[in-house]
């Protein structure tokens, strides 16, 4: 079955001359990247250096690129040189979407590459603003076109024998840890990454968010994880994040609650 989606999604990608992927450093992108780098000759490889990308995702995709001998490109999106992104609105993914094709178009040729995303079925049950601007730029989705799911996707990738890539958890930009209406700033993404490296230092959880929150930061981890944490535990958590945190937010509130999956604050709106 692994196999027949694979081929389907190659076929998908040979009704275009040329390919541009845009790489996240997430398992649907590089699963995708992966099949148009073997499947298409003329596939070229996109990823956005930003401080709403976490580093170790640069760094995965730069490891697949020499593993796989990819044509990759690291390009700057420009989304934090827009008022309408930092300003953090319902529908900041919007704007950094646009950001990134257009970016995307400035290199590659707006009529000679064929952009493509890694967006998956399941996506397109949530609100997710980044697929207007994908809509506006003509941007292709192989996946959620041929009906395939994430679950589809870890298959995908086991088949095509890319490790732990296949198990890795879902991992949203950074910016999505900062609840809607915060500015957004590089310096409040490198703190909200450095206090999930502490917290990962510290626990072995499988699900890690911190959020930045009106109230304060909170540090979301899995129910199980957090209901066997002592109190003490506890406490050295919220201690350690404070540290980081006290400089830039005025001594914020810290708590611990558990992980939700999805958007936390991202909400359409109903007018």
């Amino acid at each position: 079955m692994s196999q027949i989606l694979i081929d389907s999604v190659a076929e998908v990608m040979r009704g275009f001359t040329r390919v541009a992927v845009a790489v996240s450093g997430g398992i649907d992108s590089l699963t995708l990247a992966t099949i148009a780098g073997r499947r298409h000759d003329s596939a070229r490889m996109f990823h956005a250096s930003s401080p709403a990308v976490p580093p170790e995702a640069t760094v995965r995709v730069r490891d697949f690129a020499a593993r796989e001998a990819w044509r990759l490109e690291i390009i700057n999106a420009g989304e934090f040189d827009r008022d309408e992104y930092i300003s953090n609105p319902t529908n900041r993914c919007f704007y950094c979407k646009q950001s990134l094709y257009s970016a995307i178009d400035e290199i590659a040729g707006i009529t000679a590459d064929q952009i493509i995303s890694g967006t998956n079925a399941d996506d397109l049950h949530e609100y997710r603003p980044g697929l207007d601007a994908a809509r506006r730029r003509g941007v292709r989705h192989p996946f959620a076109e041929l009906g395939v799911t994430k679950e589809d996707i870890r298959r995908m990738a086991r088949s095509l024998g890319l490790g732990d890539t296949a198990e890795m958890p879902s991992s949203p930009c950074l910016s999505s840890r900062v609840e809607t209406g915060i500015s957004i700033s590089p310096t409040l993404l490198r703190l909200v990454h450095a206090a999930e490296n502490e917290v990962r230092a510290r626990i072995n959880a499988g699900a890690i968010r911190c959020r930045i929150r009106r109230a304060g930061v909170v540090i979301e981890v899995d129910a199980p994880t957090l209901s066997r944490l002592t109190f003490e535990q506890k406490q050295a958590l919220t201690q350690a994040v404070s540290a980081l945190f006290t400089t830039a937010l005025n001594h914020p509130e810290i708590s611990l609650a558990p992980y939700r999956v999805g958007s936390a604050f991202l909400v359409k709106q109903i007018d």
